[in-house]
């Protein structure tokens, strides 16, 4: 009887998955810091060394925030809150740093674009999330 009330599987501190609350912005999160690794690759190949070291660094340290904010989402998990403002600040600061070394025509046209359609959109969701507080799983 007690293995039927208290299955092997299920341990303490044991949540369900996320609610769909959850559920969008932590594939949205995963998703983005998915999309940066092969990102990176592509930046540690074609830029000089000095610069990509910069760079790589930079965007491996965003996509391990990402990563680590959505999986948590997903998983229901609490804790997304710090990655999530991490990812936020490293993203805004990514996208200044874009536009601020840019020169000017197509390389200045790409980092905007780059920072409306992904950047900034991204970095305001994750601010909101990090805003929101841990709710715990219902059970």
């Amino acid at each position: 009887m007690t293995l039927l009330l208290n299955p092997p599987s299920v341990k303490a501190g044991w949540r369900p998955l996320a609610t769909e609350g959850r559920r969008w912005p932590g594939r949205v999160l995963t998703g983005a810091g998915l999309a940066l690794l092969p990102w990176t690759a592509c930046l540690a190949a074609t830029l000089p060394p000095g610069q990509a070291a910069a760079w790589v660094s930079l965007d491996l340290l965003e996509a391990a925030a990402l990563l680590t904010a959505g999986r948590r989402l997903l998983r229901g998990a609490p804790g997304h809150r710090r990655p999530a403002a991490a990812a936020a600040l490293l993203l805004l600061a990514d996208a200044a740093l874009d536009l601020a070394t840019a020169a000017p025509g197509a390389e200045l046209a790409t980092a905007v674009a780059m920072a409306l359609a992904a950047e900034l959109p991204l970095a305001a969701v994750c601010g909101a999330l990090a805003l929101r507080p841990d709710r715990p799983a219902a059970r």
